[in-house]
């Protein structure tokens, strides 16, 4: 069974760096070497567990509607069975004021009966046949849920490990700016022209920075193992990332002008289905009042004789066609308490349909705001970042003329490696608000 379905707006948000449309490849199992985000979301949609057992859910939904409805075909059985008199029954016949004494049948007797039995009308059999629409529908809208959550897990965990990625980057690049610095505080400090607390800070600021590395490596395992987890891919199976920073960085943007609408979201499709389904079981509770007719033919055959050996050297064969209706008349108050109850359970769903509509605002309003609020961090933080860098290498400069100390080029050094930091940070938390963003629309699809 296939995830995407027609008229569904289904599933995988990995176009938000490739809007242009590009189609990812079909991936195997054992291929995921530079893959982009694209593949990585189709691979997860083929083997993440959950997605799995949404779909065997979506195949078990339809042998239960297959099964209930199988209720409308005949029903035929067969019934044998061999009965041996062990002591014959008599019956007293009188006849002229006398009274004679008869043994009935005798001793061994059996029979063969096979009946057909075909359903007319019942409540049980018109109530599958209108759910027959809405349980598929059901599962199909628990897969799209499962997949949409899948898609968005995905995204955020590929972001993060491309994060964590350029920040061991510019880790990597201070740390050779550090190592010639301390190298020149030393060599100043050897000569006489400074004291030995430049380079002993050179040396911590170093040291800290190493420290640093160090510790984002050991992320970076993690967030490689979570991402493998939540693709379904084999943990022990070796796994490389393509990235491409500046496409990404290209397509943060958001129309924030678009307008809220509940029924693209899964979740309240859910809820309208339930009480879809709802309505049905009122339904069926009022045709409880119903009678209900079938339809019966039967042929069989009887055996009898006194001597076992001789029991089935002759046949009695017999027919019967007929029809069989059954009228309730009085079960207490049970049915009558049912549909009270069924009607009090869609109350029940219109009241969890208003709560998940103001559940889906508040949520679309938190993370609106957060990705105009990461929008403007994201925006300020790339131009604190140019602004570090002017100040770093005109204070780089001033150093190595002498007009500068050397704090103020340590100082100017770890404005620039905590603005590069910023902005990552801020530009991994624009994506998943804008992921959030998309998902709270409800606008989470193939083709963006």
């Amino acid at each position: 069974m296939k995830i995407l379905k027609p008229g569904l707006v289904l599933l995988v948000i990995i176009f938000l760096i490739t809007p242009t449309g590009l189609k990812a490849q079909s991936v195997e199992r054992s291929t995921l070497q530079r893959a982009t985000l694209p593949q990585l979301v189709e691979y997860a949609l083929q083997n993440q567990p959950k997605i799995k057992q949404a779909l065997l859910d979506e195949e078990i939904g339809e042998r239960d509607i297959n099964s209930a409805l199988s209720g409308w075909l005949p029903q035929i059985n067969a019934n044998a069975n061999f009965n041996h008199n062990l002591k014959q029954a008599v019956s007293p016949l009188t006849m002229g004021g006398e009274t004679t004494y008869i043994t009935m049948g005798t001793k061994n007797s059996s029979g063969i009966t096979v009946q057909a039995d075909q359903q007319l009308l019942n409540a049980g059999l018109i109530q599958a046949t209108k759910s027959a629409k809405y349980f598929p529908e059901q599962h199909e809208l628990n897969t799209e849920n499962q997949s949409i959550n899948t898609i968005v897990e995905v995204s955020k965990a590929y972001y993060d490990i491309l994060t964590s990625q350029e920040q061991l980057q510019i880790i990597i690049e201070n740390i050779a700016r550090l190592e010639k610095q301390f190298q020149d505080a030393k060599a100043q400090f050897d000569v006489g022209l400074v004291d030995k607390t430049d380079y002993q800070r050179a040396q911590i600021s170093l040291s800290n920075s190493k420290a640093d590395k160090k510790r984002t490596e050991e992320l970076l395992i993690y967030k490689y193992a979570f991402l493998k987890s939540v693709i379904g891919y084999n943990p022990d199976a070796d796994l490389t990332l393509s990235f491409d920073g500046q496409e990404m960085e290209r397509n943060v943007l958001l129309d924030t002008t678009e307008v809220l609408n509940y029924q693209n979201r899964v979740e309240y499709r859910q809820l309208l289905t339930s009480k879809q389904l709802q309505e049905i079981n009122t339904n069926y509770n009022k045709l409880q009042f119903m009678p209900s007719l079938s339809g019966f033919i039967n042929y069989g055959w009887a055996y009898n004789h006194d001597e076992f050996s001789e029991l089935y050297s002759r046949s009695f064969p017999s027919s019967v066609v007929g029809l069989r209706l059954s009228i309730p008349i009085f079960s207490g108050t049970k049915r009558i308490q049912e549909i009270k109850k069924s009607q009090l359970l869609e109350e029940r769903i219109d009241l969890d349909i208003e709560n998940t509509k103001n559940q889906i605002n508040s949520q679309y309003e938190l993370a609106m705001a957060s990705y105009k609020a990461n929008l403007n961090d994201w925006r300020v933080a790339a131009e604190n970042v140019e602004l570090s860098e002017d100040v770093y290498n005109t204070i780089k400069l001033q150093y190595d003329e002498g007009i500068k100390t050397y704090l103020d080029l340590m100082t100017s050094e770890t404005d620039l490696r905590t603005a590069q930091l910023n902005y990552l940070n801020t530009l991994y938390s624009l994506l998943s608000a804008k992921l959030d963003v998309q998902q709270a629309l409800g606008t989470v699809s193939l083709n963006q």
